[in-house]
């Protein structure tokens, strides 16, 4: 197997207080790199994947640190640009029973967000890949970067790759109205979408018929947004990885997929989170390895399942999990017995 993926997007510094503390309360904060794309990018590459991961990042220690802690992982980074101000930080208190966790933006005017086209040379990136994979936070960045994004997947497509998108439709970065322009135009390159429980009707106002603040999740209304999305846009393949919230600590987790043909719904997890960050991000990056390893439809989406259910329960953005334990939870090993 000698797949080659590419993610872009932007990596930034987490900062989260340490025990389940409020930020109020933190004297110190726990340090940790993440972001949409480079959690895939990292996921595939501990799965095996020849993985690379595409931003800029500033020419500073802290810059660096970022690259440093990708490269740990074994992503390659021989396309990061180095050059701008700043890398962005978030700032994450994890929630805790029926506290929600809460995210604090500090990344205005960072490195990636301020890059130009020129920074990025599509046709020596996309040279002899196979897919590619981006998510609606990278064109939401800045006008520059959604010009940049809609760059990307134009290329990509000219060479020949799969091409995946999460829609991680995200409030803060931008408005419905805004998104659904944009991403109305990304998504005519793209083969495989990915929408979690709210992003299809955030973006594209298809609804499901699920009340994801009741807890309520309506699986099969989920074929019917995903056909609405293949009618619009030609996709193969629509998956959605659905949460159903008990409260911060306690969540149900399953995925569904959909090629127009087949509807296809994975086992059901019941979840003692961690840490959810980064849990759609590693059922993407679980997709995307089942798809480039010819799984089938149904097979796909209980290692995809598998993976990210995993993920929520290791701290970090990270998913730090091998194909052979994700193959275990998937095939029904869930005892949690200790491995001697």
């Amino acid at each position: 197997m000698n797949n080659k993926v590419v993610t872009f997007g932007e990596i930034m510094l987490r900062l989260t207080p340490p025990n389940y503390k409020r930020i109020v309360q933190a004297d110190s904060f726990d340090v940790i790199y993440g972001g949409g794309e480079a959690n895939v990018s990292v996921t595939l590459a501990n799965f095996g994947i020849e993985s690379y991961y595409v931003t800029k990042l500033p020419n500073n220690p802290v810059g660096q640190a970022a690259l440093n802690e990708l490269r740990r992982y074994g992503v390659k980074t021989d396309y990061i640009v180095r050059g701008g101000d700043r890398l962005g930080i978030y700032f994450c208190e994890n929630g805790a029973s029926q506290r929600p966790s809460k995210v604090i933006y500090d990344r205005a005017h960072s490195a990636i967000a301020e890059a130009k086209p020129e920074d990025f040379d599509w046709d020596k990136i996309f040279s002899g890949k196979d897919w590619f994979h981006i998510t609606g936070i990278t064109p939401a960045l800045s006008e520059g970067m959604a010009e940049i994004s809609l760059q990307a997947v134009q290329a990509a497509k000219a060479h020949g790759l799969k091409v995946s998108c999460d829609l991680n439709y995200r409030a803060k970065l931008w408005s419905r109205e805004r998104a659904g322009e944009v991403m109305s135009k990304l998504m005519q390159h793209v083969d495989v979408c990915i929408a979690n429980e709210e992003d299809a009707e955030m973006v594209f106002g298809i609804k499901s018929g699920s009340d994801i603040h009741a807890g309520e999740i309506n699986v099969e209304g989920f074929k019917s947004v995903a056909q609405q999305l293949i009618d619009r846009f030609g996709f193969e393949l629509v998956g959605s990885h659905l949460r159903i919230s008990r409260g911060a600590s306690d969540n149900g987790w399953l995925v569904v997929l959909y090629d127009g043909k087949e509807f296809v719904r994975s086992t059901q997890y019941d979840i003692h989170i961690v840490d959810r960050v980064g849990g759609g991000d590693s059922f993407a990056g679980g997709l995307i390895y089942a798809l480039l390893t010819g799984k089938s439809l149904q097979k796909a989406a209980e290692f995809g399942a598998a993976a990210s259910c995993l993920k929520q329960t290791i701290p970090g953005d990270f998913n730090h999990v091998s194909v052979a334990e994700v193959e275990a939870l998937a095939g029904g090993d869930r005892s949690g017995r200790v491995q001697r």
